[in-house]
C-alpha cells in the first residue's frame, strides 16, 4: 500500500523528528521483533497485545496509555494516546480544550485545532483481525521512518482501543489455538472453522458489547463510556469483521439514517470512504459502501458517537470466526488473517490521515454542532417530562444512566398547562405539568443523546433497518410523563433519594416489604439467600392505616422463631443494603382485605433454578438470564448444557429457564417427556421467546401459534405478483417486526403481574403470534393494534392483534409460564425485570 510521497517540509521535520527522538526509541520493536512472529501468521492472544502496547509507551515519547478497567474475567481494558511530542505533552489541555467547545467544561477553549481521533479494536472477539492490525497501526504511526504519520500527528491526536472485547476474543482465540493443526486448513469442512457454542462473539455473559454503548449494562461499556466522556471524539470508528464472501465495507453507511444526524456527519463519511477507496483502488481490493449498515439503532459503536457528535463508522472486513487462519473463497483464492489486517490497518492510517487534513473542518463542525444543540435543537419534542410521582426506584436507575451520559435534568419551577404527547395514551392532549415533575431539555450540551433516548416515535427514514426500531426510555422504565413541543424552564436539581428509615423493632408482628421493582426483587433474593422466610400477599389489605397491594412481601416473626433476635436486624439491615424501606406492624389482624394467616398469604418456597445452555440455545438470550441472576438480583442459578440435560435429575430444581433457541434436535421425546412428567410433579417451566415456539402444539403445552387470518398470501390480482424483483427486500418486511413497543393489557389480579398497573409496555422482538390461552390465564395480551412505537409490517401488525404475549398454564400440580416477548432483552427494559422476577418467585408459589 502507498501514502502520500513526503515533499520537502516532511523532509525537513523527518530529520528534525530523527534528531530528537532517536535516543528515547532506540528500543522500540516492531511487532514482529517484539512478539517472535510475523503478524498474521498465528493469534496475538490479549496479554500479548496489551504487552506490545505498553512496551511502545514505554519506549516512544509520542505514546502514553494508561489502563481504564477490567473485564469480568480480570482481563485488562487500557487506552494509548498517539500524538506528536508536543501533543503528547499537553494532551490534558487538548483533551479540556475539546471539551469546552462541548459546553461539557465551562470557559473558552484556547486557539489550535486539534482533531481527536478514536479507533476501537475487537468489540466482537472472535472479529480477531483488527486487534491485530492494531499492533502494526500504532507502531506505523510513531516509528521515525515514517514521515507521513509524523506530519498528520501534529494536529491529530489518535485514542487506541486496542481490544474492547478480550474476554470473547481470547475464548475464540484459544479455542482455535487448541483445534487447529500444524498449519490452518483452508476447506471450510474443517472443524477449525465451526466454532462451538458460545463462540467468541460477545463478553463473558454472553453479551453483544456494540450494543451495549447506550444502555451500559456491562462493565467494560461502563468503563469505555467514562473515558468516551472525558474526551468526546470528533472522529470514531469500530473495526469488524463480516461474512467471508464479502468485500471490505466502510463508510458512507447505509440508510436508513436518524434524522437526527446532520448534513455534516453525512458528508464528511463521504470524503473518509473517498480516503479509503483511493488506496483500494491501488491495491485493486474489492469494497462496498451504503449497504446493509445503517444508523439509526443508538447503542452501536458508531451511532453512539454520532448522537456525541462526532462522525462515527463501522468498517467490516471479510473474515469472522469462520475464516480462521485461512479460507478459501467460493471464487477460488484464500483470504489470510494477514490480508485482513492489512486492510483494517489501511483503513486505519487512512482515517487519521484524512482527519489530519481536515482538522480545521472537524474541530469547527463538532463546534456547531454543540452550540446548535444549546441554542437551536432540532426535533419535535424540547422538553421531556417524568412525573414526580413516579416509582423512585425507576426515577434512580433512569438518572444513574443520565448521568454517566453527561445527559443534564432538574426540575420544573412551577405548575403549568402545556400540550404535550403522552405516553401512556400515545396521544397528544393538554396536560398540566407539576412543580417538582422533572425534565430533561434538549437545549443542553447532550441534547441530541437526549433526544434519542425519549423520543416518542423515533424518526425513521427508511423502513430497511435490522435492529430494533424503538426504545423510548419511558416504556423501558415504566415511567409516567410527556414530551412537550416546546422549551420549559428547567430548575437544576438531583436525582429523587429515597427516604429509607429501617429500624429494628424487637416487637414487630411482621416486617412488610412493597414489590413494584427490581430492587424488591433483589431485596427477596438476598433474604431467601439468609433463610428468611417469607410470605406475599396475593390481594390488596389494609392495615394500621396503610394500604399495600398485591405481591407484597410480609416477612413474619413465626415464620422464623429460629431466628432469635437476630431476625429483625437481619431484615432491616438487608432492606438498607437494597435501599428499601419495611414497615414494622404490631398485629397480623388487617383492617381489610386477609389476615396473614390466610391461605392468599402465601409462603413463598426458596426456589433452586436451573437455566438450559449449550448448542441450541442462543447464547446472547441465555447470557440474559444469566446476568440476571449473577449481577443483578445475586441469586444462585444452575447453567445446565444441552448435551448432558438427559443425565440431569431435575428433581433437584423447582424451576427450569428455557431461553430462546432451537431446541428441536438437542432434546429428544424421552427427554421431552421427562421434562413434562418433572411440570406435572410440581416444577416450574418459564419459556422465553423462541423457545415457545419450540413448545407450541406440543401435547400437553395449551400454547398455539395463530392460525393465518388469509391477509399472509397474496392472490394473483392483489398485485404483488407483479413487484419488481428489485423491490423483494420491502415486500418482505411487511412481514417483518425487528423490534417495536406494543401496550400490553395486563390482568395484575396474576402473581405474573403483580406490582404493574393495568398495562404493560413491551419491547416485541419479532412477528411471532400465539393465540390467546383456551386452557390458562392470559395475563399479558395485545389486544387490538397494540403498537405504539418502532416499525412493524403491515402484514405483520395484522397478525399480531389479539395475541397472547405472556400466560400461564397449570399442568398437573406444575405450571408453565409462557413469555413470548422477552423482558430481559439486552438488559436494559429495566421495567420487564419485575416481571421475570414474578415469573420466577411468585408464579405457582
Amino acid at each position: 500500500m502507498r501514502f502520500l510521497k513526503p515533499h520537502f517540509f516532511s523532509f525537513l521535520l523527518f530529520g528534525l523528528l530523527i534528531s530528537v527522538s532517536a535516543t528515547a526509541q532506540s528500543q522500540l520493536q516492531s511487532p514482529e521483533d517484539f512478539l517472535g512472529y510475523e503478524l498474521g501468521s498465528q493469534w496475538t492472544p490479549h496479554h500479548k497485545v496489551m504487552d506490545y502496547f505498553w512496551h511502545v509507551a514505554e519506549q516512544s515519547e509520542m505514546v502514553k496509555a494508561k489502563k481504564y478497567g477490567e473485564t469480568n474475567e480480570g482481563r485488562e481494558l487500557m487506552l494509548a494516546y498517539v500524538s506528536s511530542t508536543q501533543n503528547v505533552e499537553r494532551l490534558d489541555e487538548i483533551r479540556k480544550n475539546n471539551l469546552k467547545r462541548t459546553g461539557l467544561l465551562e470557559g473558552k477553549p484556547k486557539a489550535g485545532n486539534t482533531a481527536i481521533v478514536w479507533l476501537s479494536y475487537n468489540v466482537h472477539g472472535n472479529e480477531t483481525s483488527s486487534s491485530e492490525a492494531a499492533l502494526k497501526t500504532i507502531y506505523e504511526l510513531v516509528r521515525l521512518d515514517n514521515p507521513d504519520t509524523k506530519e498528520w500527528l501534529q494536529n491529530t491526536v489518535v485514542v487506541m482501543d486496542p481490544m474492547l472485547n478480550p474476554d470473547g476474543r481470547d475464548r475464540y482465540v484459544h479455542w482455535y489455538k487448541e483445534t487447529v493443526g500444524d498449519s490452518f486448513n483452508a476447506y471450510g469442512e474443517a472443524r477449525e472453522h465451526h466454532e462451538p457454542w458460545p463462540g467468541g462473539r460477545t463478553n463473558h455473559y454472553y453479551f453483544d458489547l456494540n450494543r451495549d454503548w447506550a444502555w451500559l449494562t456491562q462493565k467494560e461499556s461502563r468503563a469505555r463510556v467514562e473515558e468516551f466522556q472525558k474526551w468526546m471524539p470528533h472522529i470514531h470508528v469500530d473495526f469488524h469483521e463480516q461474512g467471508y464472501t464479502s468485500p471490505y465495507y466502510f463508510a458512507p453507511a447505509a440508510e436508513p439514517f436518524h434524522k437526527a444526524i446532520t448534513e455534516w456527519q453525512r458528508d464528511f463519511q463521504y470524503t473518509i470512504g473517498e480516503n479509503h477507496a483511493k488506496y483500494f483502488n491501488e491495491n485493486s481490493w474489492l469494497y462496498f459502501t451504503r449497504e446493509v449498515f445503517d444508523l439509526f439503532y443508538p447503542s452501536y459503536g458508531d451511532t453512539y458517537p454520532i448522537f456525541n457528535g462526532s462522525i462515527g463508522m463501522t468498517y467490516e472486513q471479510a473474515g469472522g470466526g469462520y475464516a480462521g487462519l485461512g479460507i478459501k473463497k467460493p471464487v477460488g483464492d484464500t483470504l489470510t488473517l494477514k490480508d485482513r489486517l492489512t486492510h483494517h490497518h489501511t483503513t486505519g492510517l487512512s482515517t487519521v490521515e484524512i482527519s489530519s487534513k481536515n482538522a480545521d473542518k472537524l474541530v469547527d463542525n463538532f463546534a456547531d454542532y454543540f452550540e446548535e444543540a444549546q441554542n437551536n435543537p432540532e426535533g419535535k419534542y424540547k422538553t421531556f417530562v417524568i412525573e414526580k410521582e413516579n416509582n423512585p426506584d425507576k426515577l434512580q436507575a433512569l438518572f444513574s444512566l443520565l448521568d454517566k451520559h453527561k445527559v443534564e435534568y432538574g426540575q420544573a419551577g412551577q405548575n403549568e398547562n402545556v400540550s404535550a404527547y403522552n405516553y401512556k395514551t400515545g396521544q397528544t392532549r393538554r396536560v398540566r405539568v407539576e412543580k417538582g415533575d422533572y425534565l430533561v431539555s434538549t437545549y443542553q450540551p447532550k441534547g441530541v443523546l437526549a433526544r434519542i433516548l425519549f423520543e416518542p416515535r423515533p424518526e425513521l427514514a427508511d423502513s430497511v433497518t435490522y435492529d430494533i426500531t424503538a426504545w423510548s426510555q419511558y416504556y423501558a422504565y415504566g415511567l409516567d410523563g410527556y414530551a412537550v413541543p416546546e422549551q420549559l424552564d428547567v430548575e437544576a436539581a438531583p436525582a429523587p433519594q429515597k427516604e429509607i428509615n429501617n429500624t429494628a423493632d424487637e416487637k414487630a408482628y411482621a416486617y412488610l416489604a412493597e414489590w413494584k421493582d427490581l430492587s424488591d426483587v433483589g431485596l427477596l433474593a438476598d433474604l431467601l439467600k439468609h433463610d428468611i422466610k417469607v410470605r406475599f400477599s396475593e390481594k390488596a389489605f389494609k392495615i394500621e392505616g396503610q394500604d399495600y397491594a398485591p405481591g407484597t412481601l410480609v416477612i413474619t416473626r413465626s415464620d422464623n422463631k429460629n431466628r432469635g433476635k437476630d431476625f429483625e436486624r437481619l431484615v432491616t439491615e438487608l432492606a438498607t443494603k437494597h435501599n428499601q424501606q419495611v414497615d414494622a406492624v404490631s398485629t397480623g389482624f388487617v383492617q381489610s382485605g386477609a389476615d396473614f394467616g390466610s391461605s392468599s398469604v402465601r409462603y413463598l418456597e426458596k426456589p433452586r433454578i436451573a437455566l438450559l445452555s449449550g448448542e441450541g440455545t442462543s447464547s446472547n438470550r441465555v447470557g440474559e438470564v444469566w446476568h440476571y441472576f449473577d449481577k443483578q438480583i445475586n441469586y444462585p442459578v444452575t447453567l445446565v448444557d444441552t448435551d448432558y440435560f438427559s443425565s440431569v435429575n431435575l428433581d433437584n430444581y423447582e424451576v427450569l429457564i428455557m431461553a430462546s433457541g432451537y431446541y428441536g434436535s438437542e432434546i429428544d421425546s424421552s427427554q421431552f417427556d421427562e421434562l413434562r412428567n418433572w411440570i406435572s410433579e410440581g416444577g416450574k417451566l418459564i419459556a422465553l421467546q423462541g423457545a415457545n415456539s419450540y413448545l407450541a402444539g406440543k401435547d400437553g403445552f395449551n400454547i398455539e401459534n395463530k392460525s393465518d387470518d388469509g391477509n399472509g398470501g397474496d392472490s394473483p390480482d392483489s398485485g404483488t405478483v407483479l413487484d419488481e424483483y428489485g423491490d423483494q427486500q420491502r415486500e418482505r418486511i411487511s412481514g417483518f417486526n425487528s423490534g417495536s413497543i406494543f401496550k400490553i393489557s395486563l390482568d395484575n389480579s396474576h402473581p405474573l403481574a403483580f406490582g404493574y398497573d393495568d398495562h404493560y409496555f413491551s419491547l416485541k422482538l419479532n412477528a411471532d403470534a400465539y393465540s390467546y390461552l383456551e386452557d390458562g390465564w392470559n395475563v399479558g395480551v395485545a389486544k387490538g393494534d397494540a403498537r405504539m412505537s418502532g416499525f412493524v409490517g403491515y402484514k405483520a401488525k395484522e397478525k399480531l392483534r389479539n395475541t397472547l404475549t405472556f400466560g400461564v398454564q397449570e399442568m398437573g400440580s406444575g405450571s408453565v409460564v409462557y413469555m413470548v416477548d422477552n423482558p430481559l432483552f439486552r438488559a436494559f427494559w429495566y421495567n420487564g425485570k419485575l416481571l421475570f422476577g414474578n415469573a420466577v418467585f411468585m408464579v405457582g408459589q
